[in-house]
């Protein structure tokens, strides 16, 4: 069987790993028809089809798949020995991508790295903020950014924020002329705005705790969001409670714009965490990112 080309196999691991010929393209800095040129000839030379094709979607065959997982993370492991040649450079270089919340990227991550960018110029960092607990080591993200308790066993974790506490609010056109909850079960009798989850496609149930015991509760209402700051609009409109992060509500609560409520229900709880594969090969500029993201009390 003759021997693939190394740049035919960058070219197919692009294409399995974005799940589009359009995404992949842009990535390589060539023509989707030069790609998919480059693809069909290594299906030919290996004898063997390595992608799905529809008029939707790419998706990797059983033998695709195997490729993949097999020889997708020795070209990981070259280019992370390539990040690392940077050490013997002056100055550290190079782009870390970062999958993170949309909440901690804005109040934990821009903060730090707008003072950490302007002392290292040459290092570029990405940040892709959603709700989707990614894998991040499939997606080719350096890190990612969660809370604590969501983070997986298997990688380092840096603590990067204090403690969390999320909070039940309403305006107080909202409340006027309803009984305020005493407990997180009278939520079910309150309009609410839900949150979706991407990972798990359901909405969010919203999370107490007193005294040990420990009560999820699936909120009704007219909206539903996939991210914090329209829930938050839509809470000081006065469409319903909310379940927001403390920080963000606090400046309101203390100017009467919100009312929080269940206070006694809503311990804090780990932070954010930065985390990586235990396996990265750290460069400077990644390790400098880290130590600049660390929490410090």
């Amino acid at each position: 069987m003759p021997r693939p080309n190394i740049n035919d196999l960058i070219a197919f691991l692009a294409v399995a790993r974005e799940r589009s010929f359009t995404r992949a393209a842009a990535q390589l800095g060539v023509s989707q028809s030069a790609l998919s040129h480059t693809i069909r000839g290594l299906e030919e030379r290996l004898g063997l089809r390595l992608l799905t094709r529809t008029t939707r979607s790419v998706a990797p065959t059983e033998a695709g798949e195997r490729l993949l997982r097999n020889v997708g993370p020795h070209f990981d492991d070259i280019d992370a020995e390539i990040d690392a040649l940077s050490e013997l450079k002056e100055k550290p270089s190079g782009t870390i991508r970062i999958n993170s919340s949309e909440h901690a990227a804005e109040t934990l991550l821009w903060p730090k790295l707008a003072e950490f960018l302007l002392h290292y110029p040459d290092v570029k960092v990405e940040i892709w903020a959603d709700y989707v607990l990614s894998d991040i080591v499939a997606e080719r993200f350096d890190a990612g950014v969660r809370l604590g308790e969501q983070v997986a066993k298997d990688m380092v974790a840096v603590r990067i924020g204090p403690d969390e506490r999320f909070v039940v609010v309403g305006s107080p056109a909202y409340l006027a002329d309803r009984a305020r909850p005493l407990h997180p079960e009278d939520l079910l009798a309150h309009r609410c705005i839900n949150l979706r989850l991407p990972t798990l496609g359901g909405l969010y149930a919203w999370e107490f705790e007193k005294d040990g015991h420990e009560l999820k509760v699936r909120v009704e209402g007219q909206l539903i969001f996939n991210q914090l700051g329209p829930i938050l609009k839509a809470a000081l409109a006065s469409f319903g409670l909310a379940f927001l992060p403390v920080e963000l509500v606090r400046p309101h609560i203390a100017a009467g714009r919100l009312i929080e409520l269940l206070s006694d229900w809503t311990p804090p709880f780990p932070g954010y965490h930065l985390y990586y594969p235990s396996r990265r090969q750290t460069s400077p500029a990644f390790a400098l990112l880290v130590e600049a993201l660390r929490h410090r009390d």
